[in-house]
């Protein structure tokens, strides 16, 4: 089972709360630039994470393009849960998932349902810790940091574990994939 989503990332940080001093606030400088930078992830009940960082938009193509990596990085039958985001619901996309049947099955989470993808807890942690307060000078930066915070995560598997036990559908991961 490998659970899917997508999100964007910006120059422009993500804010937090800190220890500073009252009436000390710190202040983040950054160049108010927005270049679009999209990532698709992956994350299984077996506790790994796969990603994939695309400058611009997430199309059809980068779709393909992550599920032919997901099917080179995992062995056996694959399950693909993800929501319906409309890369994901295109004519391109369902001939070229037909094309990988036997071993890739696709099914759809209910639309407005976050909480039932576990793979959104990898982008609340990537934006709202590992990129907390981060004030990139330029996209290589912030995908260098978005790279080293995901190998970070991947060194942490509570942490992923973590993000099944907060989605209704499992409840103790670890002893049924384990």
């Amino acid at each position: 089972m490998v659970f899917v989503d997508e999100s964007g990332f910006s120059l422009t940080p993500y804010r937090g709360r800190t220890w500073a001093p009252r009436g000390k606030t710190p202040i983040l400088r950054h160049c108010c630039n927005w270049p679009k930078l999209s990532a698709i992830s992956g994350v299984t009940p077996a506790l790994k994470v796969y990603m994939q960082l695309v400058k611009g938009s997430i199309k059809t193509p980068p779709v393909m393009q992550f599920a032919r990596h997901l099917l080179n990085h995992i062995p056996g039958p694959i399950c693909l849960f993800w929501d319906n985001n409309s890369p994901h619901k295109s004519k391109l996309t369902q001939e070229t998932l037909a094309g990988f049947a036997p071993r890739l099955s696709v099914y759809r989470l209910p639309s407005y349902a976050p909480e039932l993808n576990p793979d959104e807890g990898v982008w609340n942690y990537l934006k709202c810790d590992a990129l907390k307060g981060f004030c990139p000078a330029d996209l290589r930066k912030l995908i260098n940091r978005i790279h080293r915070a995901t190998s970070s995560l991947r060194r942490r598997p509570a942490l992923v574990q973590s993000f099944f036990k907060e989605c209704p559908l499992f409840f103790d991961i670890r002893s049924s994939y384990l």
